[in-house]
C-alpha cells in the first residue's frame, strides 16, 4: 500500500524527492572533498619528520593567545635586532630528549648556469648533522659530508626546470661571482626543496648578502622521537628565556615552532571546515524534509475515507502509522539513491575541472567511499522516516465514523 501510494502521485512524489536528492548529493560531494583534503595533508605529513622543531628570531605577542603556546607557536613578527647566535645553539646543550640541533641561513641570491640568471633560495647547514635532520633522498650524487665547502646539494626543480641546460652531478653554478660544484641532486618531493639550493654554512656565510658568521636564521631542533615533541619545545623555551635574560614576555624575541603542533592544529582545521560545509550543504536536506511532510499530509488528506475503511474492517492504529511511515520512508530511500549518484557526479567532476586538492604526488582526487554512499542512504531514508512520523501519527489516531464522513 505504501509503494502504490507512492506509485500514484509520481509528480508530487517526485517534486518532493528532488529535494532530498540536492540535499543528499550536496552533502556527499562536499564531504568527499573534505576527506581527499585531509588524506592529501595526512599523506605529506607522514612523509615529513614530525619529531623536528624550529627555532626563529621575533616573537609576536599574538601567539600567546594560541592555545598552548610555545609548541604550538606559528612564527612571529620579527622583533628588531632579534638574532639566534652560538650561545642559543650551546644553551640546548644538554636539554633531554634533543638528538641534533645545528643553526641554519638562508637568502635569495643571484645563481649563474650556462649563461642563464636566476634568482633563488640557498640554505647554510652544518654538513655534519644536516643529513640526519632531513628526511631527504638524493637521485644522484652524494649528500653533503663535513670536509666539504664550496659545493652544493640542489634540488630537482632546480636541476631540470629553471635553466634551459638541465645541471648534473660535478657540474658548477655560480653564486654571488663564487663557483660552486654541484655533487648531488635530490629527489622530487613536489615541495620547496626541488627549488632550494643547499650548501656548508661556512661557505654560504660567505656566499649570502648580510650573512654573519655565527648568527643564525633559525636553528633546527631534532628531537628522539614525537612523544617528546611538546616536552622539548616547552624546555627550549625556558632555556632560551633564561639564557637571552629574559624577564616578561614583552621582551621576548624568539619563536619556538614545533612540526607536529603545526600538523595537528591544520588537521583540525580541515577538520573544522569539512563540517561546516557540510552543516551548509545539510540546510538543503531540511528543506527536503519539510516537502516530505508536506506531501505527507497531503497524502493522509487524500486517503482519509480509505484509512476509515481499513479501521472498520480490523486495521489497527500501528498498521495505519506503519503504511505511512514506510511511503514517507520510501521516498526518502529513492532520494537517497538519486542523492548518492549526484554525489558521485560531483565529485567526478573535481577532476574533469583540474582540480585536485594539493598539486604533486600528494595530490588527492575526490571520491566518494562506500562508507559515504551508505552513509548518503541512511540520512536521506532517516530524514524520510522523521518527517513522516508526525503525518502518519495523525493518520493513525484518526477515528473511523469521522475518517468515513470525510468530504
Amino acid at each position: 500500500m505504501a509503494l502504490n501510494m507512492l506509485l500514484h502521485s509520481k509528480l508530487r512524489s517526485w517534486l518532493t524527492i528532488v529535494g532530498i536528492v540536492i540535499g543528499v548529493g550536496a552533502v556527499v560531494g562536499i564531504i568527499s572533498l573534505g576527506d581527499a583534503m585531509e588524506a592529501s595533508v595526512q599523506s605529506r605529513l607522514a612523509d615529513m619528520d614530525l619529531s623536528s622543531i624550529t627555532i626563529t628570531p621575533g616573537y609576536s605577542r599574538a601567539q600567546s593567545r594560541i592555545p598552548g603556546h610555545g609548541s604550538n607557536d606559528w612564527g612571529g613578527n620579527p622583533t628588531i635586532d632579534a638574532k639566534l647566535t652560538d650561545r642559543d645553539v650551546d644553551a640546548l646543550g644538554g636539554i633531554e630528549g634533543i638528538v641534533y640541533a645545528a643553526g641554519e641561513i638562508s637568502g635569495r641570491e643571484g645563481v649563474s648556469y650556462a649563461g642563464e640568471n636566476a634568482t633563488l633560495s640557498i640554505s647554510g647547514v652544518d654538513p655534519q648533522v644536516w643529513k640526519y635532520m632531513k628526511s631527504l633522498e638524493v637521485e644522484s650524487g652524494r649528500l653533503l659530508e663535513p670536509a666539504d665547502k664550496y659545493v652544493a646539494v640542489i634540488g630537482s626543480g632546480v636541476a631540470s626546470k629553471i635553466y634551459k641546460k638541465n645541471i648534473g652531478v660535478n657540474q658548477v653554478i655560480t653564486i654571488n661571482g663564487k663557483s660552486v660544484r654541484v655533487v648531488g641532486i635530490l629527489k622530487e618531493e613536489g615541495g620547496f626543496e626541488d627549488r632550494q639550493i643547499y650548501m656548508p654554512i661556512d661557505a654560504a656565510v660567505n656566499l649570502i648578502t648580510d650573512a654573519e658568521k655565527g648568527v643564525f636564521d633559525s636553528i633546527q631542533v631534532k628531537a628522539q622521537n614525537v612523544e617528546v615533541v611538546d616536552t622539548v619545545a616547552t624546555t627550549i623555551e625556558k632555556k632560551l628565556i633564561i639564557s637571552r635574560h629574559i624577564v616578561n614576555e614583552n621582551d621576548r624575541d624568539f619563536s619556538v615552532i614545533a612540526l607536529k603542533a603545526m600538523a595537528q592544529s591544520v588537521t583540525t582545521m580541515l577538520s573544522s571546515m569539512t563540517l561546516f560545509l557540510g552543516a551548509i550543504a545539510a540546510v538543503s536536506l531540511i528543506v527536503g524534509a519539510v516537502g516530505i511532510a508536506n506531501t505527507m499530509f497531503t497524502s493522509v488528506l487524500e486517503k482519509t475515507k480509505e484509512i476509515g475503511t481499513m479501521k472498520a474492517i480490523g486495521a489497527k492504529n500501528r498498521d495505519i502509522l506503519m503504511i505511512f511511515v514506510f511511503n514517507s520512508a520510501m521516498v526518502g530511500f529513492v532520494g537517497g539513491i538519486f542523492g548518492v549518484i549526484l554525489g558521485v557526479l560531483i565529485s567526478a567532476l573535481f577532476p574533469m575541472i583540474g582540480m585536485t586538492v594539493t598539486s604533486g604526488e600528494g595530490g588527492a582526487i575526490p571520491s566518494v567511499s562506500p562508507g559515504l554512499m551508505i552513509f548518503g542512504l541512511a540520512l536521506a531514508v532517516l530524514i524520510g522516516v522523521i518527517s513522516g512520523a508526525v503525518p502518519a501519527y495523525r493518520a493513525s489516531k484518526m477515528k473511523p465514523v469521522d475518517a468515513l464522513r470525510y468530504e
